[in-house]
C-alpha cells in the first residue's frame, strides 16, 4: 500500500429540507496535499452520499499523509430484465406557449386529402402538413452555435452527445431556485446525461411558468459538471439559468456548458417518472445546418 493525502476536518452540513449533520475529526481521502474547502465540502457530500444538501461549512481542516487504508464501496444494484420507455417532452400544438410572449407555432396543411386526390389514383390520397415556428419551441436541444458565434451547430454535435446516453436524475427539494454544485456533488456524472428534476413543469403552458423563481443552475454548478466530464444537461424548467431581473441577463450556465461542449436539453417534463439511475436517454434533433436550437423527441428506456 502506497502513502494517501487526507484531510482531517470538522463539518457543519445543513439540509435544504431541514436538519443538520455534524461531523468532529472526520477523515477523507484527496487526491493530493492541497484542498479548498469548497472542493472537500463537495467530496464529503458526495463520499456520505448525501442529497439536498443547502451549505457545508468546514473547520480545523488539517492535511496529513498515511498508509492507504481502503475506501468506501458501494455495492451494484442487480438490473432485471424488463424495460420501459418513459416520454419526457411536451407536446407541440397549434398556438401553444413555450416561452411567454415568444411566437406560438402554426400548423397547418400544405396539401389537404381532398386536393391531393387529383394527383392520384381514386381511393389514393395524403395529407402534408406544414410548422411556422421558431427553433425554441416545446422539449428543445441547445447547442454551442445557440450561445456562441463560432460554436458547433445541430449538424455538427456527434450522436454520443444525443443519443443512449446513461443518465441520472437529480431530485431538486421543493422550492429551492439556484441548484448549487453541492447539491451535484452526490452524483457520478462523468459521461452521464444529467437530468435535474425540479417539478418546474408542472407549471408549463402558464403564466406561472416564466415567473422569476423559476429553478435554474447556478453558474459554479455548471463549471463543476464541465469539470466532471458530463455529457449532456437537462432541466424541466423555463430556463437552466436564472431569468430573474436580479440576474441582470448573463447565463453563465449556458455559456459554461456550451463552451465545454455540452449540449443543454431544456422544458423537459415526466422526470418523476424516472428513476436516479439505471436509465438510457436520448434527445436528437434533425441535422439543420446553420442553426443551434431545435425541438426533439426526448425520452428514456428504463431498465427494471
Amino acid at each position: 500500500m502506497g502513502e494517501q493525502w487526507r484531510a482531517q476536518f470538522d463539518a457543519e452540513i445543513s439540509f435544504a429540507n431541514g436538519g443538520g449533520l455534524r461531523t468532529e475529526g472526520f477523515r477523507l481521502d484527496i487526491p493530493g496535499r492541497e484542498i479548498s474547502d469548497d472542493d472537500l465540502a463537495a467530496l464529503l457530500v458526495r463520499h456520505l452520499g448525501l442529497l439536498m444538501v443547502a451549505e457545508v461549512r468546514i473547520t480545523d481542516k488539517t492535511v496529513i499523509q498515511e498508509p492507504h487504508k481502503g475506501g468506501r464501496g458501494v455495492a451494484a444494484a442487480e438490473s432485471g430484465t424488463g424495460r420501459r420507455l418513459v416520454e419526457l417532452s411536451h407536446v407541440i400544438g397549434d398556438g401553444m406557449t413555450t416561452l411567454p410572449g415568444w411566437p406560438a407555432p402554426r400548423i397547418g396543411d400544405w396539401l389537404t386529402f381532398a386536393a391531393s386526390r387529383a394527383n392520384y389514383a381514386p381511393g389514393t390520397e395524403f395529407r402534408v402538413a406544414r410548422i411556422d415556428m421558431i427553433a425554441n419551441t416545446g422539449t428543445y436541444l441547445d447547442t454551442p452555435a445557440h450561445r456562441w458565434a463560432d460554436g458547433v451547430d445541430l449538424s455538427g454535435v456527434p450522436l454520443d452527445r444525443l443519443v443512449d446516453l446513461p443518465g441520472v436524475v437529480v431530485r431538486v427539494p421543493a422550492g429551492t431556485r439556484a441548484v448549487d454544485r453541492l447539491m451535484l456533488a452526490p452524483y457520478d456524472v462523468a459521461g452521464r446525461a444529467v437530468l435535474l428534476h425540479t417539478g418546474w413543469d408542472a407549471n408549463f403552458g402558464t403564466d406561472r411558468y416564466g415567473a422569476p423563481e423559476a429553478p435554474y443552475l447556478t453558474g459554479d454548478a455548471a463549471r463543476a459538471l464541465a469539470d466532471a466530464g458530463a455529457a449532456l444537461v437537462g432541466i424541466d424548467s423555463i430556463n437552466i439559468d436564472d431569468m430573474s431581473p436580479a440576474a441582470g441577463g448573463e447565463r453563465p450556465a449556458h455559456s459554461t456548458l456550451l463552451a465545454a461542449g455540452i449540449p443543454i436539453v431544456e422544458h423537459l417534463t415526466g422526470l418523476d417518472a424516472l428513476p436516479p439511475a439505471g436509465f438510457r436517454f436520448t434527445a436528437a434533433p434533425p441535422r439543420v445546418a446553420g442553426m443551434g436550437t431545435f425541438p426533439v423527441r426526448a425520452y428514456a428506456v428504463v431498465e427494471d
